[in-house]
């Protein structure tokens, strides 16, 4: 049941109640009785005991200090004068208190001390005669249960009827909530009656101003009710701090169970995400290499149709003219696989070594411009098509460290690739500018630009947008110089309004350009004597050892073949002497380097030539600390290792002749 609803008519009910017992005692004031006296006690009761109110702990309710004064007057003036005063008294402790109320409720307050009071006042003269003869008499036993009964009765009228108001609001019993707010307040009524008593004995002994004496008493129990009240506060107030310290605790320990769990999930889901990033990038490595494979295997199946089916073909023909032209055809066709093996190694290979002098970065701008200037001017212009070339030099003093063939091989092919994205012309602008100890060099231009997923794969290996005009290596190579330059080369780039290549190179400042090595000896084309000199060709690759054999006994030389490095170290140590050394660089059980060392313990001024499929990708200090005298990159042209014997030859007679002098 809503109890709310009945707040209203409860209120309604007590005021009028209260209006007729202030009616009642009004019409029956004992006018006789009262005197000047009545007036102090009065403005007392009104004006000050009124501003001494405590406040209910946990409801709107307060309890003033006039308790003392209400009784004192029901004792001295009659039970008449103590309602009127009760409910005058309340009305200006609730207007005019700290905290002020509603008329309305201001009048219900007053209507229920004045029926409190009244209740209290027939009580006591049914129990103990007229209430102003009661006070009269000895102080007896019987004269202080008369106090406790009107303070009891007061009590728990007053405590009643305010508790019945409050439940009604709380929608709750009325013993609940008169044991929970009102049960303690019984102290200021047992303590304002035996005040009142005292005053009343001293009164009748005394005078009445004696009442002057009585006063520190009264204030004496205001302070003890106050300092109770104040304990009780504190009391509620650790209690309350110690319920919410309890359940912070009982907060922060279900938070961090709650923040460990939210820990093992998020440790769970970065693992989780670690391995699915390594998956990823596995799966982005093999498709990689697919398309690697893929790519050399298209590339290498054109190349090997071609000279297998001219092989073929020369097999069935007599004309020597033909045979002539078909072994041409096989030999330019061997060297375009050659150049995409280059190709893969340029993009794939890991120098151990850079062989860098300080570049210009301008006259490599000027440079490129001058080597591109065919395509883009005059091949353009031929098809009708106007392209610029703008060059935005920085400083003069700019420079790099690097390879000044492999930087301009990079920029050849980025304004290649600028001309071929402006089929309707435009213009590249080449620029260059230092910034926190970088180079960056620019190439822009006003194309047809790309969208975001070409421009995510453009340095991807076998990745063209030309078709079959394209390999897809240029930028996977150029992407592979610049890094091994210890750089970084970035693509941007907008459909319809061109691409920017930007790359970034460590500078070079105050270096000094290198004098070319003279570690390897030049080859000097001097005939010799090839009857007389012993070459061995050392390959685990039969073919290879055979081609070689070939090549240098066509020209008469002789030739010693070893299948290892073991194999060759065991025919030095036969006794067996050689001019010169042919040795493959890759090999099981021992390699061409470990060859070259050994042989140099046995002999230090024989020549000794490297045959790699490595190319490039060996170091010029491993070449030195070999002592090799050649490097040779397959495939190799006949012409390439006949030059080199020659030389070997020549050395061979140099030091015998430098023999037979000593």
């Amino acid at each position: 049941m809503d109890k709310q609803r009945l707040i209203k008519p409860y209120m309604w009910l007590c005021i009028a109640a209260g209006a007729a017992v202030t009616l009642h005692s009004a019409l029956n004031l004992p006018l006789a009785r009262l005197d000047l006296r009545l007036v102090p006690l009065i403005v007392v009761t009104l004006l000050v005991s009124s501003r001494f109110c405590i406040p209910i702990p946990r409801t709107t309710g307060q309890i003033s200090f006039s308790d003392t004064f209400i009784f004192l007057t029901m004792l001295l003036y009659g039970g008449e004068v103590a309602v009127i005063l009760g409910a005058a008294e309340n009305f200006a402790a609730s207007r005019f208190g700290k905290r002020p109320f509603s008329i309305f409720t201001c009048i219900f307050n007053a209507a229920m001390m004045a029926c409190a009071t009244f209740l209290t006042v027939r009580v006591m003269n049914w129990l103990f005669g007229p209430v102003t003869e009661f006070a009269l008499g000895e102080f007896t036993a019987s004269f202080v249960v008369g106090l406790c009964v009107m303070a009891l009765v007061q009590y728990v009228a007053n405590s009643g009827l305010a508790a019945i108001h409050t439940s009604l609001k709380a929608n709750e019993p009325v013993w609940v909530t008169w044991r929970k707010k009102y049960l303690w307040t019984s102290i200021t009524y047992f303590g304002g009656a035996s005040a009142a008593g005292l005053a009343v004995k001293l009164v009748s002994t005394a005078g009445f101003y004696a009442l002057v004496a009585a006063a520190p008493i009264v204030v004496v129990v205001w302070l003890t009710y106050r300092t109770y009240l104040d304990n009780i506060e504190a009391m509620s107030e650790a209690a309350k701090a110690e319920a919410a310290a309890e359940a912070r605790a009982e907060s922060a320990a279900a938070q961090a169970e709650q923040a460990r769990r939210h820990v093992e999930e998020l440790s769970h889901y970065i693992a989780e995400q670690e391995r699915i990033r390594e998956q990823y990038a596995q799966i982005e490595k093999l498709s990689a290499l697919g398309e690697l494979a893929s790519g050399v295997a298209h590339d290498f199946n054109n190349t090997l149709a071609g000279i297998l089916g001219r092989a073929q073909l020369l097999l069935a023909a007599k004309d020597p003219a033909r045979i002539e032209a078909g072994l041409k055809l096989i030999i330019k066709t061997a060297k375009d696989g050659a150049k995409t093996i280059k190709r893969i190694q340029d993009f794939a290979r890991q120098r151990r070594d850079h062989d860098f002098e300080p570049v210009s970065v301008d006259q490599l701008l000027l440079d490129v411009r001058e080597i591109t200037r065919p395509r883009w001017k005059s091949q353009a212009e031929s098809e009708g098509v106007h392209i610029s070339l703008e060059l935005q030099l920085g400083s003069d003093e700019a420079r790099v460290m690097g390879d000044e063939s492999e930087l301009r091989e990079v920029l050849v092919n980025l304004v290649f690739n600028a001309v071929d994205a402006m089929p309707q012309g435009g213009t590249i602008t080449l620029s260059t500018r230092e910034s926190n100890g970088m180079v960056e060099i620019a190439v822009a231009d006003t194309g047809t630009g790309m969208a975001e997923e070409v421009r995510t794969r453009v340095f991807d290996p076998f990745f063209t947008t030309k078709g079959k005009a394209g390999m897809g290596l240029g930028l996977a190579v150029s992407y592979g110089i610049i890094r091994r330059h210890e750089g970084n080369i970035e693509a941007e780039s907008e459909v319809g309004r061109g691409t920017t290549f930007r790359i970034k190179l460590p500078t070079a400042r105050n270096a000094v350009r290198s004098e070319p090595s003279a570690e390897v000896p030049a080859i000097t084309l001097v005939p010799q004597r090839p009857a007389a000199t012993s070459v061995l060709v050392v390959d685990d690759e039969e073919n290879v050892r055979e081609l070689l054999r070939d090549i240098l006994e066509s020209e008469g030389y002789k030739v010693a073949l070893a299948s290892s490095g073991r194999e060759a170290l065991e025919m030095f140590g036969d006794g067996r002497a050689f001019d010169g050394v042919f040795t493959d660089l890759g090999m099981q059980g021992m390699s061409g380097w470990e060859l070259a060392h050994a042989v140099r313990e046995m002999d230090k001024s024989i020549p000794v030539a490297v045959v790699t499929g490595w190319g490039e990708a060996v170091g010029s200090g491993e070449r030195t600390a070999a002592q090799v005298d050649w490097v040779v990159t397959k495939p190799f042209e006949a012409a390439q290792i006949l030059a080199i014997a020659r030389e070997i030859a020549r050395r061979g007679e140099a030091r015998a002749k430098g023999t037979a002098a000593a």
